[in-house]
């Protein structure tokens, strides 16, 4: 390379790194003014966002029985949500018109609980509260002081406030009121950047589409996916699991005695359109079948534009609660009592009044759980909602839990009660016998009788107990007084709670403080009658207080609260020993030997049952006659087995079903399904008999003209046990028995025979 070349590229040089030089410069002073001169704006801009928190509810916990199968658990549904964060500045009543039509074309309703209805031809409004409803009248006293009405203001007044408040003098009178209903739920639900607004609930896989499709024009209007109560054996004990439902705005505001207004819920975590346990086990064991919500948090810049979203916090779902019930046996009972009663109502209550109301309840002995607690009728879980009304108006009850609630006098059921107290208080022994000639004298104008069923002369306390001697009780029932037999009654079960989680009857005994008493009374308390009344959930616990020789558990549902997640227990109850009764000497052991020989003196198939059996029938009087001094009777029965080592007990109520005998082919279809339990063949029965069930429907349905042979078995077979006429049948007077089908009776004995009553109140001589 010459001279001249080398000063060519080296002046190039030379001008590169001039250039190179001055766009570094340039950069340099562009960094300097950036971050010295404007640094501070700049960083402020970059750091102002704005963090929204908002709640995403964790999945209810499971309720599930002793075998773990799922009565109550979570389905997925949607909801239609509104997000006013996301829908920025675009016009929100255009929007809400344009979902409510897309609502509307796929049938949905949406939330609205604005008690007001359309306008009338001339654009007058009216309310639509329930005049004998509490919370309508609160909801619509809550909705005038908010607005700041008077409670005189009319629904006129109401809605022109609405439309001046929101803005919709603009629209027609039908979406004035459309509008201000949507306007009002968003105002009952503090809808704000940092809560959303549930629209719709439940919706439908056609309307998830349709939103979704629009979700450009809808900016905000989202489709949340959230969990809904459900039940997969919605017969089970419905009335005992109770319901979840919206929180109400009783509920959510709370106004005490000095005006002074609180939110407890809110304190406490819910949101006000959350849903809850309201009764029932569903609302006792809230806390644990909640669970924890989680948060979802949404971050926005000073732009308005949304920089992130991610979930802050995970939601737990809520524990489950275990129960001591297996749903096959629960359904074994629940079928078993249907079909005692429609066997009464065919061979006995053959005449216009029938059987049509029942409980029974079966105890775990060794520990006070409920195996089965069945009311009949009962009602579907799942169809509480659509059926309420005609559940609601039923004559029969069917929403009536009188397993719990019932209130029912015990008849003769009570004597083994006043046997203890008598023995164990030492007025008579085993060898103290009453003279029954028919007839208690003791009284100069008052004389009751005794029906002399079976025995006669003088009688003991475990002869009178086997035939059910109304004399015997009537003059040991004096002797002790009802001071004395009452305080045991107390103790073993009888007048107080059980212990059982949810809501319960407390009934009576006959007292001396009561309003009617005189010294009569006393010896007919002591059979059962008087003021006396219980539930058919005491009736078991008190057979099971008597099975333990006197020692009392709590009566309970629920066995255990387990992990969601893991299924490990997480509290277990335990055996709760609320009251003993020591006993002195054989007390109980007389006691059970009377009622182990009460099954030999009732027919069927009781009497002759392999494994024995301790009992006691009760028939009482109802205060209605079908003739001058004769009335209906309800049959009672208490029972635990094996007599002489004990596992179930029994209480059984059945409205207007006459003798209490009648009750002894359900004491021993319940046993049969207890030990098929305990061998497993139980739970393979179920099976085949929802299999049958289950074929049974198919073919149905593959004759839409119901002419199969199965709909023709369904259209001409007996009616069955669960289709018996509603309470307001009453049952028929007593009389020989009908003609068609007869209960089993022993050989040589007939019906007319078998159905004289021990336990009958006789009228006075």
């Amino acid at each position: 390379m010459n001279q001249n070349e080398r000063k060519t590229v080296l002046h190039r040089m030379l001008l590169l790194i001039a250039v190179a030089c001055v766009i570094m410069g340039l950069y340099a002073m562009r960094l300097i003014f950036l971050q010295l001169v404007n640094g501070d704006d700049f960083k402020a801009k970059a750091t102002n966002t704005t963090d929204y928190n908002f709640t995403v509810t964790a999945a209810r916990g499971d309720i599930v029985d002793s075998a773990g199968r799922r009565i109550a658990t979570t389905a997925t549904s949607y909801n239609v949500v509104l997000n006013k964060l996301l829908m920025g500045d675009r016009d929100l009543d255009a929007m809400l018109q344009q979902i409510v039509e897309l609502l509307r074309e796929n049938g949905e309703s949406w939330n609205d609980t604005l008690l007001i209805g359309q306008p009338d031809a001339a654009g007058r409004y009216a309310f639509t509260d329930d005049d004998s409803s509490a919370s309508d009248q609160k909801q619509l006293a809550d909705m005038k002081e908010t607005l700041g009405l008077q409670q005189y203001a009319t629904a006129n007044d109401v809605m022109e406030m609405l439309v001046e408040k929101n803005e919709l003098q603009g629209f027609s009178l039908e979406w004035q009121r459309v509008l201000a209903g949507i306007h009002y739920e968003m105002d009952r639900q503090a809808f704000s950047n940092v809560n959303n607004f549930v629209m719709a609930e439940n919706v439908s896989a056609a309307t998830v589409a349709t939103i979704k499709e629009h979700s450009l024009q809808l900016p905000g209007v989202e489709i949340v996916e959230t969990s809904a109560r459900s039940y997969d054996q919605s017969d089970i004990i419905p009335a005992v699991l109770g319901r979840v439902g919206k929180i109400t705005a009783e509920k959510w505001k709370v106004t005490d005695s000095n005006g002074q207004v609180t939110y407890p819920l809110r304190e406490k975590g819910y949101n006000m359109n959350d849903v809850m346990g309201i009764s029932g086990l569903e609302s006792v064991y809230e806390d644990e079948l909640r669970g924890k919500d989680g948060v979802e948090t949404i971050t926005r810049n000073s732009d308005g534009v949304i920089v992130d979203t991610r979930l802050t916090t995970v939601p737990e779902p809520g524990h489950t609660v275990q129960l001591t019930i297996d749903s096959n046996f629960q359904r074994a009972v629940d079928k078993a009592l249907a079909e005692n009663i429609d066997m009464i109502n065919r061979v006995y209550n053959t005449g216009d009044m029938k059987a049509a109301a029942a409980a029974a309840v079966v105890i775990d002995v060794k520990d006070g759980g409920v195996l089965a607690a069945s009311n009949y009728p009962s009602y579907d879980q799942n169809l509480y909602a659509t059926n309420y009304s005609e559940y609601s108006s039923d004559p029969s009850l069917p929403l009536f839990n009188r397993a719990l609630q019932g209130l029912y006098t015990p008849g003769s059921t009570f004597k083994p009660a006043v046997a203890v107290a008598a023995l164990d208080s030492g007025l008579i022994n085993q060898y103290s016998t009453v003279y029954c000639n028919g007839v208690y004298n003791y009284f100069k104008d008052y004389h009751p009788r005794c029906t002399r069923h079976g025995h006669s002369g003088n009688i003991d306390v475990v002869t009178a107990i086997k035939w059910s001697c109304n004399i015997f009780f009537y003059d040991v029932g004096r002797r002790l007084t009802s001071d004395v037999y009452d305080a045991y009654a107390y103790k073993l079960g009888l007048g107080q709670r059980t212990g059982v989680e949810v809501s319960e009857a407390v009934g009576r005994l006959t007292t001396k403080n009561d309003s009617n008493y005189m010294a009569s009374l006393d010896v007919q308390a002591a059979i059962g009658q008087g003021n006396t009344v219980v539930t058919p959930i005491q009736l078991a616990t008190y057979a099971a207080t008597l099975a333990n020789n006197g020692t009392r558990y709590r009566t309970h549902f629920v066995k255990a609260i387990l992990d969601s997640n893991t299924g490990e227990v997480i509290r277990e109850t335990q055996p709760e020993v609320m009251d003993v009764i020591e006993g002195t000497g054989n007390t109980f052991e007389l006691v059970r030997q009377g009622m182990k020989q009460v099954p030999s003196t009732i027919s069927g198939k009781i009497s002759s049952y392999p494994v024995p059996i301790a009992c006691k029938t009760g028939t009482p009087q109802r205060s209605e006659t079908y003739a001058p001094g004769k009335h209906y009777l309800n049959a009672m029965m208490v029972a635990y087995l094996p007599a002489d080592d004990p596992e179930i007990a029994i209480g059984i109520s059945i409205e207007y079903g006459g003798y209490g005998a009648r009750v002894g082919d359900l004491v021993v279809d319940i046993a049969n399904a207890y030990f098929a339990l305990k061998d497993g063949s139980l739970a393979q029965q179920a099976e085949e008999e929802k299999e049958a069930e289950q074929a049974k429907q198919d073919a149905s349905q593959t004759d839409a003209a119901g002419q199969t042979a199965v709909g023709q078995t369904a259209d001409t077979a007996a009616p069955q046990a669960g289709q018996t006429a509603p309470a307001a049948q009453d049952a028929a007077p007593e009389g020989p028995a009908a003609d068609t089908a007869q209960p089993a009776v022993p050989d040589g004995t007939d019906v007319a025979q078998a159905e004289q009553n021990p336990d009958a109140i006789a009228p006075e001589n």
